[in-house]
């Protein structure tokens, strides 16, 4: 019977991840801007080949009026524009997405350091996990521990292979979770939270994936 029981809840859970993941339309790119088609000798995945999934659609964030949101247990709580996420140190990186469906496939990613906007709020001592707010689930979508983040100088896509990240894929940028599968690299992020709940669960670890996501692990809690 407990066996019955495990085996329906994983049911259920890959049927809600189905019905509740759509591929979104093609991406709407920047007309001038020319895709890089390798990065440190690697071949690149063209943008058009990506695959791509969305909770509820693409969601449109105005380049103009965009605020991300920094707070929580940060000595000054920022706000800051698309064009302050530009005029921050930016960095590239060739990073593989790896989603739990069995696709993946390898950009270029560049954008400013989280650790760079870390500095300037100020994270309190008692920080140690950071929480993704999106548009699409503003409730909070995923999280990732502060020591993982400052480990891999984790960065904020907003270009992949050179292009500015189109709405499709979650203007102005999305998280670069490296070596986490992907629904730990989230879209269109409003609000960054620093926080010492270490027992916070998004979206998709509230129906059993895995909080931890590493790629060399199961995708779903034990």
């Amino acid at each position: 019977m407990k066996k019955k029981l495990v085996c329906l809840c994983l049911a259920v859970i890959m049927i809600a991840s189905l019905a509740a993941c759509s591929v979104s339309a093609p991406p709407t790119l920047i007309p001038g801007e020319k895709e890089a088609v390798e990065f440190m000798g690697k071949p690149l995945t063209p943008l058009k080949d990506q695959r791509n999934n969305a909770l509820a659609g693409t969601q449109k964030l105005d380049r103009t009026a965009y605020r991300l949101k920094v707070n929580g247990l940060v000595d000054t709580p920022l706000e800051l524009t698309y064009a302050d996420l530009l005029a921050l140190p930016q960095v590239s990186k060739l990073m593989d997405l790896n989603c739990v469906e069995g696709w993946n496939f390898t950009a270029k990613w560049t954008g400013p350091a989280l650790r760079s906007i870390f500095d300037k709020a100020g994270v309190k001592t008692e920080a140690k996990n950071v929480i993704f707010h999106t548009a699409d689930v503003p409730g909070g979508y995923t999280s990732l521990l502060l020591d993982y983040i400052s480990t891999k100088d984790i960065i904020l896509g907003l270009k992949i292979n050179d292009l500015t990240l189109p709405a499709e894929r979650g203007f102005p940028f999305q998280v670069v979770a490296e070596s986490k599968f992907g629904y730990k690299w989230a879209k269109w992020v409003t609000e960054i939270e620093l926080s010492d709940n270490l027992n916070f669960f998004g979206y998709w670890e509230k129906v059993g994936y895995s909080n931890n996501a590493d790629i060399t692990g199961p995708a779903f809690e034990p």
